[in-house]
Order: C-alpha cells, then sequence, then structure tokens
C-alpha cells in the first residue's frame, strides 16, 4: 500500500507544481482534481493537452495517480442537472483514459440541490434511488467504453449511505465498472467506529480505493490518528484481504500533512 492525498490540498494550478507539493510532503500517490490544473472540477470539455501535461508531472515526481475525481450530484431532483453531470463525466472519463488513470471517484448524490454533500430527507425514497442509478448506468457505460473504472463511496449525505447500498447498485446494475472506496470514517456518524476487519470483509467483493479520514465520537471530522478509528487494525484487515493499492488521505489542513504523512507511512511499513 502506498501513502497518498489529495492533490487539492495543496495550493497551485498546474499539476507540475501541485505533484511535486504531493511528493516533497512524502506522499507516493494522489487522487488528482482538475481545478489543480485551473479548470472546473467538473468541467463540460477538457482542453486538449491537458492529460498530457498530467502524465508529465506523474513521470517527473514520481507520484502515481490513483484517481480523478468527478463528483457531481447524481441524485439532483433537477434531471436537467442530472444530465449536465453525465456531460460532464464524460469530459472527466476522457481525461482519465488518456492520462492513464484507472478510476474515476463519483458523488451518488443527495436530493439536496445546494449542496451534493448534504443530507436530505428524500434520500431514501424510492424516486432518489431509481433517478441515482439511471445517471449511474450511463456513467457506467461511459466509463466501460473508456476502460476506466467507477468509485463511489458511501456517504452518511448521500443516497449510497452504506456498505450494502453499494453493493445493491452494483448487482443492479450488473456492471463490472463500479468500485468501492472505503473511507473509515463514513461508517459512522457519531460514537465508536465499526469494527474494522468486518467492514473490510464487506467492501472486499468490490474494494477499489482506500480514503484516509478520520472522526471523533462527537462526529468531528479529524485528520487521521486523531480521531475514533483504528488505522492499524483498518490496514491489517486490508492486508489480509490483499489490498495493494494507495490509501488517499484527505479533509486536513496543511498544518496537519507533515503529522498525517509521517503517521500513514509508519503504519504501512
Amino acid at each position: 500500500m502506498q501513502p497518498g492525498i489529495f492533490a487539492k490540498t495543496f495550493p497551485g494550478r498546474d499539476p507540475q507544481t501541485v505533484l511535486a507539493a504531493v511528493r516533497d510532503a512524502g506522499f507516493a500517490a494522489a487522487q488528482y482534481n482538475l481545478a489543480c490544473s485551473g479548470l472546473p472540477s467538473m468541467p463540460e470539455h477538457v482542453p486538449e493537452g491537458t492529460a498530457a501535461a498530467l502524465v508529465a508531472a506523474a513521470g517527473t515526481t514520481g507520484v502515481r495517480l490513483a484517481a480523478l475525481s468527478g463528483t457531481g450530484n447524481m441524485a439532483h431532483p433537477d434531471a436537467a442537472h442530472r444530465k449536465a453531470v453525465v456531460r460532464q463525466l464524460r469530459a472527466v472519463i476522457g481525461c482519465a483514459a488518456q492520462a492513464g488513470i484507472p478510476m474515476v471517484t463519483l458523488c451518488t448524490g443527495t436530493r439536496e440541490a445546494e449542496d451534493q454533500w448534504r443530507f436530505h430527507p428524500d434520500n431514501a425514497t424510492p424516486e432518489a434511488w431509481a433517478d441515482m442509478r439511471a445517471t449511474m448506468a450511463e456513467a457506467c457505460d461511459l466509463a466501460g467504453a473508456a476502460g476506466v473504472l467507477l468509485g463511489i463511496e458511501p456517504e452518511h449525505a448521500n443516497v449510497v449511505r452504506t456498505l450494502d447500498d453499494a453493493l445493491r447498485l452494483a448487482q443492479e446494475l450488473r456492471t463490472d465498472r463500479l468500485r468501492i472506496v472505503l473511507d473509515p470514517a463514513n461508517l459512522f456518524e457519531v460514537g465508536p467506529a465499526p469494527d474494522m476487519a468486518r467492514a473490510v470483509a464487506a467492501a472486499a467483493p468490490l474494494l477499489g480505493l482506500v480514503h484516509a479520514k478520520d472522526r471523533g465520537v462527537d462526529g468531528r471530522v479529524m485528520p487521521p490518528g486523531d480521531g475514533a478509528v483504528d488505522f492499524p487494525a483498518l490496514f491489517a484487515s486490508l492486508r489480509a484481504e490483499g489490498y495493494r493499492g494507495a490509501v488517499i488521505t484527505h479533509g486536513i489542513d496543511l498544518p496537519d500533512v507533515p503529522q498525517t504523512a509521517r503517521r500513514l507511512r509508519d503504519w504501512l511499513a
């Protein structure tokens, strides 16, 4: 396993600057965001040369590009908005394919129109699930044509809230494109963290990427190692399941980066 980080943690609008900062901070991998190339995170069009510049920067810095962020609200109540997300995903998935990035990470969305990470009570309705599933099916067709995987991350504020939801979605779509992004801090809202071995075993059939975020028993997001998640147990379980990919931290501020890099390297050693 390789320690990694959201590239967007660092300032910069070109991949060479941002990926050099990733490397210099002690990370071997990154989840990239097109904002780090001076574009919207979800553009309608990716200019020619963007993917080539990303490949060149990854080569000169030695940073592995584990995933590209493609998070739009796939359960938005407005059908026109969902269609726009598909158009944007076409551009993001195409860029990932050109740059050799194996996965595009998604947001399964919410009925909350103003914030794709905010809970809405209608998220649990059959209509929300159906709209999200239809949007996801279009994304899977795009990913299949491009040879790219799609990562879905269970989020309490989104339609796909649990690991069981993610597995259900993949089964209903009958696709080989979907993978689970496992973030231990998203498996609980307050109180003690769940058993990491059980969580890894549940995700294992579709596990594609691991995030490293922590959460306190009061629900606050924290840097890894400061909250309730048992990271040594998580990584021991991942090793037992044969996971060899990147572990991507996020949700931290720049002052937290050095400590987080040291902790990840120690845990993964």
